[in-house]
């Protein structure tokens, strides 16, 4: 019961980091812009700025797995990505200069790098059958905070004082905002967050116990037949073959199994197979297309709609409210329905989103009140079809990669949405005024990613051997 509420309060203190990361998006954002422009930074800092916070986590997502992995603990991780928050946001605060509010987000964006380790602990964590709820709740969290973001905003836009040498104003005080809330949120990790031990590999000890002392081998077959062989190194690998026998063989001296889970690793044989590459590529598609949208919408409102920042502000809080609640239906969805299941209706609702806003966005005619219903239902069908996709791909990702190095793994599937986020802005930025090209590549990578899933659709699912023990376990 003890071990039950441990983890119950770390899920809410990893739901309480998300949720930051999304207020602090969302209160940074829109003044970001004005503000450089005051610290006379030429226009293209505003791409650069933004592009920073990504390219930094990029790079950490990684390490920070890889550090993860090593040490089997995340939480000295998440005290230590935290303190760049805290440092970055204060360098933003200050601003004396357009230098140092791109260093800043560049500082900044080294915390958010902890996200692997992050996952790779939701990974060992949970039961597969569970992990797709967990992630999507998770998800949600950071949605919450871009919708709660903007109202602090009202409060953060009054604030004209002094600070000792510094001045806090409406483009300053989300800096020392986000880097009081960091803070806060140090002492919550300390207080509610524990590294509580891995339930997968306890309940496969266990299972292997029992089966061992009924006697009963012919239930759990976790080698058959030469078909099933090939199979099980293709979902599991060798690797953790190798690591299975060694384990079961050898005498345990007290500690630790295995103090290196990279031993015998190799990047080729974990991320160059299919089900990976196509759940790799899902990962850079949806978050291309997402900030590539994101980019295009607010001037394609003040172009053919006239929206303001009341309009606009509207506008997102509504999406931020459709895509929680689309979040929380794919939690529920996925106690009922396969993981590719789930990401293959994703895949069909984006490629009916992008074709409608193909045929009616691009060439609008009509009238005003026309127009404005054709791009509401294209906003509502490319938000509706972003939780089955993000959620199932993140799923499935982490149960066709190997377990022990997870956080790694993970670190890799950011660091292919960093790209993604780096890239879609500056592929959307240039082409506002030419639709159809920006609207067609989107269109064209996302057919590419569905007949991607519906030739490995066999594939993407859960190892065999696995599926196998566990039915048999839950089933005796």
């Amino acid at each position: 019961m003890v071990n039950h509420q441990k983890r119950n309060l770390t899920f809410l203190t990893i739901g309480l980091i998300f949720m930051l990361s999304g207020i602090e998006y969302a209160v940074i954002l829109p003044t970001i812009w004005r503000y450089l422009q005051i610290l006379e930074a030429p226009p293209y800092f505003l791409g650069l700025g933004l592009s920073a916070f990504s390219l930094s986590g990029l790079v950490t997502g990684p390490l920070f797995g890889f550090w993860s992995d090593r040490s089997k603990t995340t939480k000295s991780i998440i005290l230590f990505s935290n303190l760049f928050e805290i440092v970055g946001n204060f360098m933003y605060f200050i601003g004396y200069s357009k230098w140092l509010l791109l260093c800043s987000r560049l500082v900044a964006g080294v915390g958010a790098g902890a996200g692997s380790s992050i996952f790779g602990f939701l990974t060992r964590s949970t039961q597969p059958e569970e992990r797709a709820g967990i992630f999507a709740a998770i998800m949600a969290c950071r949605q919450a905070g871009l919708l709660v973001g903007p109202a602090f905003n009202l409060f953060l836009r009054l604030c004209d004082f002094k600070l000792g040498p510094f001045v806090v104003n409406k483009y300053t005080s989300p800096g020392i905002f986000m880097c009081l809330l960091w803070v806060l949120l140090q002492f919550v990790v300390l207080a509610m967050y524990w590294d509580v031990p891995p339930i997968s590999s306890e309940g496969g000890a266990v299972m292997m116990e029992m089966k061992q002392e009924e006697g009963d081998e012919e239930e759990v077959p976790l080698i058959g037949s030469d078909e099933e062989l090939v199979h099980t190194y293709r979902a599991v690998n060798s690797d953790q073959l190798e690591t299975s026998t060694v384990s079961e063989m050898e005498p345990v001296h007290g500690a630790s199994p295995i103090s290196n889970p990279f031993k015998n690793f190799s990047a080729s044989r974990e991320f160059l197979r299919e089900e990976v590459v196509v759940l790799l590529t899902a990962q850079f598609i949806t978050l291309f297309n997402q900030t590539a949208l994101e980019t295009m919408v607010t001037p394609l409102t003040q172009r053919d709609f006239s929206f303001g920042e009341l309009g606009n502000s509207l506008m997102y809080s509504l999406c931020g409210v459709e895509v929680i609640l689309g979040f929380f239906f794919v939690r529920w969805l996925s106690r009922k329905v396969a993981d590719r299941a789930v990401l293959a209706v994703g895949l069909v609702i984006c490629c009916t989103a992008c074709i409608w806003c193909l045929i009616f966005l691009c060439n609008p005619r009509g009238g005003y009140g026309w127009e404005l219903s054709a791009f509401i239902i294209g906003v509502f069908l490319q938000l509706l079809g972003l939780p089955f996709v993000a959620v199932s791909q993140v799923s499935l990702f982490s149960k066709v990669t190997a377990e022990k190095t997870q956080g790694f793994s993970q670190g890799v599937r950011r660091s292919v949405g960093g790209l993604a986020t780096i890239l879609g802005p500056l592929w959307a930025g240039g082409l506002t005024n030419n639709l159809y090209i920006m609207l067609g590549m989107m269109l064209a990578l996302l057919i590419m990613i569905t007949v991607m899933t519906v030739l490995s659709y066999d594939s993407l699912t859960e190892p065999r051997a696995v599926q196998c023990a566990r039915s048999s376990d839950s089933g005796g």
